[in-house]
């Protein structure tokens, strides 16, 4: 147990925090058990180490960090780790990726009913392992969900400049005022451009030669490995489920015609919706439908999205649709904190209420002019006027 001590110090020491993200004060961190779950590569493991370096450096005698994909796990258990950690005056545990070890969810139970005095955070890559483990885990854990850069944080880490997150509400009732605020200190478009391509994932700041091989790898790995492990899909269909997401990642955006795309990708038309649906849980497509609550399982989405638009320069590489980037960037931006739907009338009806339709500089209000509590999102613009917004600063919203 020695060694996950050291290789824990090792990874506070050089764990940075000239950048921290906006969810670090929005988790409830005197909570008993806390679970992060997003997807590969959006920065819930620095998200843990700058936590403890920030507000439990008085404590790092009675603190770990520990990924539970560590070699150590091949011949210890987890519980067997709390329970050593425990008796030496251990408080706070945090465990990262716990997907990587079997049987993760009850054991966590078992500590959690064992334990009183622990306090635990662990992270979840695997978006469909931790929908599997929720029923065990409902009563005991406060749950968070983590989202990529928005293009707030990204012009931060690449400004230098922090600005702070901004409500729905603010963006409609006051968009001129805080346009003219946000652009005196930055230029949007020196980022977002760059943003939409490879600003999502923290790790571009790694290597961004290797960001596309790396986001690759990332794709590859949610739809080779978790969705035949965890979700049953036949080996000989991921290659079809890879060229469902290049269409998706091409289209106008992507409204399923379920007959036809079952023909030309050969899959039956109720595999195909389990199909939509397995993407949309594990976090690489956003499927926008006419009633927002009680989704099934074999119910048509009105349309398919790309998560984020990072993962649409991978897939439609040079053959990305202008339209499709806009929709896909408000979708992400705004499906955070608030519930999408579809409408007839406009592109997108945000929670129950309200009408967004999302175009160029140049789109106006004749489509929804008659639709209360209507707006219209305008890419190339820096300011707006009435209810006519900037696309970019829905970015701000988180």
């Amino acid at each position: 147990m020695e060694f996950l001590f050291e290789q824990f110090q090792q990874k506070l020491k050089h764990t940075s925090t000239d950048f921290v993200r906006s969810i670090m004060d929005e988790i409830h961190w005197d909570a008993r058990l806390i679970g992060i779950k997003g997807a590969r590569g959006i920065g819930k493991t620095t998200l843990l180490l700058q936590y403890i370096k920030l507000h439990l450096s008085g404590s790092l005698g009675q603190t770990l960090y520990v990924s539970l994909d560590d070699i150590w796990f091949n011949h210890h258990s987890l519980i067997e780790l709390v329970r050593d950690f425990e008796r030496q005056g251990g408080r706070y545990l945090f465990l990262d990726e716990v997907h990587k070890y079997s049987g993760w969810a009850q054991e966590l139970k078992n500590i959690y009913d064992s334990y009183p005095n622990l306090k635990i955070v662990f992270t979840g890559s695997s978006l469909l392992e931790i929908l599997n483990a929720r029923a065990d885990l409902s009563r005991r854990a406060v749950v968070y969900t983590m989202q990529g850069f928005s293009f707030r944080e990204y012009v931060g880490v690449e400004s230098g400049t922090l600005l702070k997150p901004l409500s729905l509400d603010q963006i409609l009732e006051n968009h001129i005022e805080v346009t003219q605020q946000i652009n005196d200190k930055i230029k949007p478009f020196q980022y977002f451009d760059n943003y939409l391509k490879h600003g999502y994932y923290p790790f571009y700041k790694e290597e961004l030669d290797l960001y596309e091989m790396r986001l690759g790898e990332v794709v590859n790995m949610i739809l080779e490995i978790e969705l035949p492990l965890l979700r049953n899909v036949d080996m000989a269909y991921v290659t079809k489920v890879k060229q469902l997401l290049v269409i998706i990642a091409e289209s106008v955006p992507f409204v399923p015609n379920v007959s036809k795309l079952s023909d030309k990708i050969g899959i039956n038309r109720a595999t195909l919706l389990s199909y939509l649906n397995y993407l949309d849980e594990i976090g690489l497509t956003y499927n926008l439908y006419k009633d927002a609550h009680g989704i099934s399982k074999l119910q048509k989405p009105s349309k398919v999205y790309l998560e984020n638009t990072n993962l649409i320069f991978l897939l439609a590489r040079n053959n990305a649709n202008l339209g499709n980037l806009r929709e896909t960037f408000f979708s992400n931006q705004l499906s955070y904190r608030h519930l999408l739907g579809y409408t007839d009338i406009g592109d997108f009806l945000v929670d129950g209420k309200l009408t967004f339709e999302i175009g160029g500089k140049g789109k106006g209000h004749k489509q929804i002019k008659k639709v209360a509590n209507s707006y219209v999102v305008a890419d190339d613009i820096l300011y707006g006027s009435q209810n006519k917004i900037p696309l970019w600063l829905f970015g701000f919203l988180y």
